[in-house]
């Protein structure tokens, strides 16, 4: 019955706008789903009376009391539905059978009311007679086309006048002081007032025709009677919460409590045997059901936890929940299918609960079930007999001149097998010969760290490098491929290279004096942290009073490197 009351909640909201029509139409919706709820059939009757519907306000009051006639609202709407339509002793006898039931302020005010309205009602019958005469909307025209009243009209106050009765037909007993108002009346009444003139002075009257008398001057206030008042608007409060319904709640909340300390004790069977019992008594509550899935999920029941999830999206919609809940729901949602490994769900609910609530948590779990669902996908594409057939065919493209298209060849290689340096190696060529030397030094580099024995990928690097005009890291790159050609195989590839890397440094330095050759090392901040070095300033020192020391320094592994890379960078000079 959820979708009742949440129905009826709206049609509250709706009756405190006055927005009588549609409260109406959703208590009638509601009344559909959930016929024998008397406070729906209630608090239409108020949206009804409200409209001043009282017939249809009745007869929603009785369905109410026959639905439960123990309930003593149920007589206050009828009473209030009859006292709309002026029943009043119906609507007396009404009251006073809610008073039996329940004597409650409410039903004492009502009755107070509809008896007051009787008594005003039987005082008032004679002036209502002529204040009806004054409520008609064409009142003013008839007057206008009126020879005898129309002289009037031209006085601004007396038509003001006119028009306050007019909204007031109470007023129209103190107006009659007025002489010009027999005139009125006489137009009103359909009267031939010029048939009806008698000469100046004369007091015959015609026929059916009886002088008002003059009110006389008299100390004591005149008679006015008082007007009736309106039908009394009932103060509703529509959100009936009756007895039932505050037990109810209570109940569920006490359910609540119980399944939490279950779950915490982490008796999950407990937990949802008490968490499910306080929604099912009170279904308003959408963190009976976020509590429900939780213990479902720590259960490991993964399916049911989803389930309910979303459950509580679909309820938490119809009560206007908060958004949060909502979000914490659909994060559940995604939670469990992570643990169903159903990657592309969790990925579809994380990314709806963000919507609804952003939170560090969801963000984090997104991005790890992100970046895993990447890696699967990665590991799932891995084939080494396609990254070979990728990598000839990368080949037969380079041979034909075709360096696009060797690259995408060579990068399907890539994916299929990235255990093999080769793919990277042979790519680092195709860039070199695009003169995408950042890419190719990359590339270089991922193939060394695939294989740190693979000496092509250092000769590799080093042609790339010389490419870049970085002749100095050319030449470690050279140094390397020869370390590591421990069988010297690769005698013939290298010496070409080491060549060529030796000739460009003597040309960039042959005409350089110490101290240029010195700014241009410093460029590198590897050597400007090898010369900023205390250790190495003072070997270097020694280096120069006493060149055998230097031998000496070489023995250790860390001194050789940096000396290597300061005689690379011209710094210190061989012959």
């Amino acid at each position: 019955m959820s979708d009742a009351n949440a129905l009826k909640d709206q049609g509250n909201k709706a009756f405190a706008a006055k927005d009588y029509d549609k409260a109406i139409e959703l208590f009638t919706k509601a009344i559909e789903i959930d016929p024998k709820n008397h406070v729906l059939w209630s608090n239409r009757s108020a949206a009804k009376a409200g409209k001043r519907q009282y017939e249809d306000a009745l007869a929603d009051a009785e369905e109410c009391i026959k639905v439960n006639p123990s309930w003593a609202k149920g007589y206050a709407r009828k009473g209030a539905a009859l006292h709309g339509a002026r029943r009043y002793d119906d609507a007396i006898a009404a009251y006073e059978a809610g008073i039996k039931l329940e004597d409650s302020p409410a039903l004492r005010k009502g009755l107070q009311e509809v008896q007051e309205a009787k008594a005003n009602a039987a005082n008032d019958d004679g002036a209502m007679g002529i204040a009806k005469m004054f409520s008609d909307p064409n009142m003013l025209g008839k007057l206008a086309t009126n020879p005898r009243t129309q002289k009037h009209l031209s006085d601004p106050a007396f038509v003001q006048k006119l028009q306050a009765i007019q909204k007031n037909p109470a007023l129209a007993s103190s107006a009659l002081q007025d002489p010009r108002m027999i005139d009125v009346l006489g137009a009103l009444m359909g009267i031939d007032i010029q048939a009806t003139e008698r000469p100046e002075g004369s007091n015959d009257m015609p026929e059916g025709v009886r002088e008002t008398p003059t009110p006389q001057a008299s100390s004591s206030k005149p008679s006015q009677p008082t007007p009736p008042p309106p039908p009394a608007q009932e103060d509703v409060e529509m959100e009936e919460v009756d007895e039932e319904e505050a037990k109810a709640k209570k109940d569920a909340e006490a359910a609540k409590a119980a399944g939490s300390a279950a779950y915490k004790k982490r008796d999950f069977a407990e937990a949802i045997k008490n968490f499910q019992l306080a929604w099912d008594t009170w279904p308003k509550d959408l963190t009976f059901l976020t509590n429900l899935g939780a213990a479902y999920f720590e259960q490991g029941d993964y399916d049911k936890a989803i389930e309910v999830c979303e459950k509580a999206v679909e309820e938490g919609r119809s009560l206007r929940a908060d958004y949060k809940l909502v979000a914490k729901a659909l994060g559940r949602i995604g939670s469990a299918y992570h643990k169903k490994n159903d990657l592309p769900s969790a990925i579809k609910y994380f990314q709806k609960s963000l919507t609804e609530h952003r939170t560090a948590d969801i963000l984090n779990k997104l991005r790890d079930v992100e970046k895993q669902k990447a890696e699967e996908e990665r590991l799932a594409y891995i084939d080494v007999e396609k990254s070979a057939a990728a990598r000839e065919e990368g080949n037969a493209k380079f041979k034909a001149s075709d360096f696009a298209g060797a690259v995408k060849d060579y990068t399907e290689s890539i994916k299929r097998d990235p255990s093999d340096a080769r793919g990277y190696n042979n790519r680092a060529a195709a860039y070199m010969k695009l003169l995408a030397f950042p890419e190719a030094l990359k590339d270089a580099n991922e193939a060394i760290k695939v294989d740190p024995n693979f000496v092509k990928a250092y000769i590799r690097k080093a042609n790339i490098l010389h490419g870049m005009r970085e002749y100095t890291k050319a030449l470690e790159a050279i140094q390397e491929a020869t370390e590591h050609d421990t069988e010297h195989q690769h005698v013939k590839e290298i010496s070409p290279v080491e060549l060529k890397i030796q000739q460009a440094l003597f040309s960039q330095r042959g005409g350089e004096s110490q101290e240029e050759t010195l700014e241009r090392a410093m460029r590198d901040p590897e050597v400007a942290n090898i010369m900023s070095d205390p250790v190495m300033q003072q070997i270097l020192q020694q280096a120069q009073a006493d060149p055998k020391a230097l031998q000496d320094h070489l023995k250790n592994p860390t001194v050789r490197q940096k000396i290597q890379k300061l005689i690379n960078a011209g710094i210190i000079r061989t012959r």
